[in-house]
């Protein structure tokens, strides 16, 4: 066995299994991040992302699925506008995201870049009227005039 081919071992054998899950293939393919509300940080996305959270308090709300549809059929949409989506379906696991929004029942909260919540929605939303509403928001009508 050469060193290069040693080398490229221990690296493989060193970084864990690479198993895409059909969640990391659906996201891939829209460059679209969805995450779980227990391993998200809304500070984290200061400056860098704009969440999308979806609550609800259960995953068979037919609302939160209805909204999961047309954010999986429309994320490239999203993507290009730096969103992130963040779910909770469980109340009883009280999230930070959860106890920082403080749903009740199905919302849709959209959050700016700098961190404040620009809407609140009880009802599941289209993805172009999701799109429409953060392209009024100031910093993104600033980045669409730098591109």
């Amino acid at each position: 066995m050469t060193r290069l081919t040693a080398a490229l071992l221990a690296a493989v054998l060193v970084s864990g299994p690479a198993i895409a899950t059909d969640a990391d293939i659906s996201q891939a393919a829209g460059g679209l991040q969805i995450l779980d509300a227990r391993d998200a940080d809304l500070e984290a996305f200061k400056w860098v992302a704009r969440p999308l959270v979806v609550f609800a308090d259960t995953p068979n709300d037919p609302r939160f699925l209805d909204q999961m549809a047309m954010i999986e059929a429309r994320p490239e949409m999203l993507a290009e506008r730096d969103v992130v989506v963040i779910t909770d379906t469980d109340p009883a696991a009280r999230s930070a995201v959860r106890e920082r929004l403080r749903p009740r029942g199905f919302a849709l909260v959209i959050i700016a870049k700098d961190g404040t919540v620009n809407m609140r929605k009880p009802t599941p939303w289209a993805v172009r009227e999701i799109s429409h509403a953060i392209d009024k928001l100031p910093m993104r009508r600033e980045e669409m005039r730098q591109r």
